[in-house]
């Protein structure tokens, strides 16, 4: 006669304990990777990066997007070596809204004992980069000719002053009813680079009110520059304070990418979805329940091992290794018909991800530099797309 077996795998990872709801939307990285996608590319490749028209130069690691939503695509598969190479491949694709950011301060660090500590910070106004922003990607567009600059700048401002008060103050004589407390910024700038300057952070906003979902409140990370020497980071990042950074000037196509953020909430579930671990069947001892634990551990005070219910979904993660399809300026060719479900149209820059990424529609993600990047191959061009669905996703 038959019996269960008496040993199985542990069911959840204890490295992500304990499972509970995340204290923000918005991402703090823990780790900055130590070299950009080119930097990789430059060492397996070498010489033949340079026929690319890719040239090495200072970056931000990471830039927020937007999750619009999914369709499919036909891919044709670049990887080397498997029974599909060179043949068209149907693959699911994420859309990212990426509207460009705005920089509005600079951040430097300073090693004390073994560890960075923040040396001092300069901040600067982004009311004339967001009216670049509007006049470059923005402009010409049929769903914003009935907008101004003035009224985006207005929008943000608004949105932004309810972030962070201290930032934004009411201007009811000025131009766009707020104005923003700039600093002294060239004599904090000097001061803040006089130091041993071991990195330096770009403290960056979204511009949601140029995105598909409308809303106003902006989204404030804090970004690490990379990819040179601290004295090309220090000079790229007092080139850009006060400007805005486009998706296309962080990242490339083809290229390997971490998503960072906060999971899709599924509420309060019980042992056997939280964990899936086996339901035992219903038998003369049913008082002791189904669907239920046994011994939950030796008691308060330790972390408990065993599954039992609880918080699911709504936390922090991280994916790895991502792949960019593509990168365009006009979300309006890959928008598919009647716009993607609960989010609308993405209206300006974009980005095409290989599968599915964390998160629900709306939500706001962070796009970093590969951390942990592949040890065997790892693309040296994008990949061919060769069909894209823009049929509705209504009824689906």
């Amino acid at each position: 006669m038959g019996h269960r077996k008496l040993e199985a795998p542990r069911h959840g990872s204890i490295g992500v304990r304990p499972r509970k709801r995340a204290s923000e939307l918005t991402v703090r990285v823990r780790t900055w990777p130590a070299k950009t996608w080119i930097e990789l590319l430059e060492e397996r490749y070498g010489s033949e990066v340079e026929k690319l028209n890719v040239v090495k130069r200072p970056t931000l690691l990471a830039f927020p997007v937007y999750k619009a939503g999914m369709t499919h695509a036909m891919v044709v598969e670049d990887r080397p070596h498997t029974p599909l190479t060179g043949k068209p491949v149907f693959t699911p694709v994420t859309a990212l809204d990426a509207p460009p950011i705005v920089v509005l301060g600079l951040r430097t660090y300073v090693s004390e004992n073994g560890s960075l500590k923040t040396y001092g910070e300069a901040w600067r106004s982004p009311v004339n980069a967001v009216v670049e922003v509007f006049e470059k990607f923005y402009k010409d567009n049929p769903f914003f000719k009935d907008a101004a600059a003035k009224d985006v700048v207005r929008k943000y401002l608004s949105g932004l002053r309810k972030v962070n008060h201290g930032l934004v103050k009411p201007d009811p004589s000025g131009e766009y009813g707020f104005k923003f407390i700039e600093t002294d910024y060239e004599s904090r700038l000097k001061q803040i680079l006089t130091g041993d300057v071991r990195a330096v952070s770009l403290v960056v906003s979204t511009i949601p009110v140029l995105s598909g979902i409308g809303k106003k409140k902006p989204e404030i990370f804090e970004i690490r520059v990379g990819g040179g020497k601290i004295d090309e980071i220090t000079s790229y990042a007092e080139k850009v304070t006060g400007g805005y950074v486009s998706v296309a000037d962080v990242f490339i196509e083809g290229q390997l990418v971490d998503v960072i953020g906060v999971t899709k909430g599924k509420g309060f579930q019980g042992v056997v979805k939280r964990f899936g671990v086996k339901e035992l069947p219903r038998w003369h001892k049913h008082r002791k329940g189904s669907r239920k634990i046994g011994a939950r551990s030796p008691g308060f005070g330790t972390m408990s091992e065993p599954p039992q219910a609880g918080q699911m979904g709504f936390h922090r993660r991280t994916e790895l290794n991502k792949r960019i399809l593509k990168i365009g300026s006009s979300g309006l060719e890959i928008v598919p018909k009647g716009g993607f479900l609960h989010y609308g149209l993405i209206y300006g820059p974009y980005i095409l991800i290989d599968g599915s990424v964390i998160g629900t529609v709306k939500r706001v993600l962070l796009l970093r530099h590969p951390v942990r990047p592949p040890a065997g191959w790892i693309p040296l061009t994008p990949p061919q797309i060769t069909y894209l669905s823009l049929e509705s996703k209504q009824g689906v």
